[in-house]
């Protein structure tokens, strides 16, 4: 296996593709005139607005930027500068005040308190994979790692109560984003654009109410190389393009990689195509940069994800019939 073999896309046609399903999904499905998407200033959200931009025009196209006390100032410059390069009506809304008021920042920072007590909230903090994704730990664990104004760094595990409360309460920056989102698609009658790529969306790297939501998910087919395709071919700028994508969810930068994939976005994007296409992990090993074993971990570590990922897709339980309370009540 070697990396020509995740298909270079005909960039054009599939522009021209997405481009005509976005169109008949708003015109016959969706009912609405035009679309809102949250722009992060990385590249998937940059390819989504570009798309759309090309598909409808830019005055069909309305993008949000929602920057947080957390988020880095150069996401807002870069997301602004593609705005204006396409052309298209934006919005800048500061999330701050609402994720206060929510209990998001303080909620995080007494469960961090638990681990280091003299954290204060001028303190920068990320969250990362402690565990090595493709070793013998069927389970994966994380460190906090928080640094104070002086730039010391201190490093600790974190219990799994005190991570789930963490990330509980970070989750809602991307569920309050989801909810300017659909204030303005409807206001205007705009659906909502999703900008989730294949690895994200297959493997889980989202949140259910979140950036899970939306009405269109015109990437989510698209593995991450060939996002990158659309992006040269679009022309999204080169700082976007050459900018190495991270969550933007921490005051200190945490890449996709440290917070949830283990291995490069370039590992992962061959890793999960090759799975996709039964390649044998013998045979996807040597391209890949992993050891036969390792191959067949990350295989397994695929398949997890994505088993875990089924909840996040799948709708609400609705006991509509006699049978569904049956089986209900033989599960029991």
């Amino acid at each position: 296996m070697t990396k020509s073999l995740i298909p270079s896309i005909d960039a054009a046609a599939e522009t021209g593709r997405i481009g005509q399903v976005l169109v008949a999904a708003l015109s016959r499905r969706l009912h609405r005139r035009g679309v809102v998407l949250g722009v992060s200033g990385g590249i998937d959200s940059a390819v989504c607005a570009a798309v759309a931009t090309k598909a409808l025009g830019p005055q069909r196209v309305f993008a949000l930027l929602m920057p947080e006390r957390d988020s880095s100032s150069d996401s807002t410059a870069r997301g602004l500068e593609l705005c204006q390069r396409l052309g298209i009506e934006h919005a800048v809304e500061d999330i701050t005040q609402p994720l206060a008021a929510a209990g998001a920042y303080a909620r995080r920072d007494d469960a961090i308190r638990t681990l280091f007590a003299d954290y204060r909230e001028d303190w920068k903090l990320k969250v990362v994979l402690a565990s090595d994704p493709l070793g013998e730990a069927r389970l994966s664990f994380f460190d906090l790692i928080v640094q104070s104004p002086d730039g010391v760094q201190r490093r600790t595990r974190m219990p799994a109560e005190v991570y789930r409360q963490v990330i509980a309460a970070t989750n809602m920056k991307q569920r309050i984003r989801k909810m300017m989102e659909y204030y303005h698609a409807e206001r205007l009658n705009y659906a909502v654009i999703g900008t989730p790529n294949r690895l994200e969306y297959e493997l889980g790297f989202f949140v259910r109410g979140g950036d899970g939501l939306a009405d269109i998910k015109p990437i989510a087919h698209l593995y991450k190389s060939q996002v990158f395709q659309l992006a040269e071919y679009l022309g999204v700028p080169g700082e976007i393009r050459a900018r190495r994508p991270t969550t933007d969810t921490y005051s200190l930068e945490q890449s996709q990689e440290e917070f949830y994939f283990g291995l490069s976005l370039e590992q992962t994007d061959l890793c999960v195509y090759a799975r996709d296409h039964a390649v044998p992990a013998e045979a996807a090993a040597d391209a890949v940069g992993l050891t036969p074993e390792q191959m067949t971990r990350a295989y397994q570590v695929i398949d997890s994800k994505r088993e875990a990922a089924r909840y996040l897709h799948a709708p609400a339980i609705v006991i509509d019939s006699a049978e569904d309370a049956t089986e209900e009540a033989q599960c029991h």
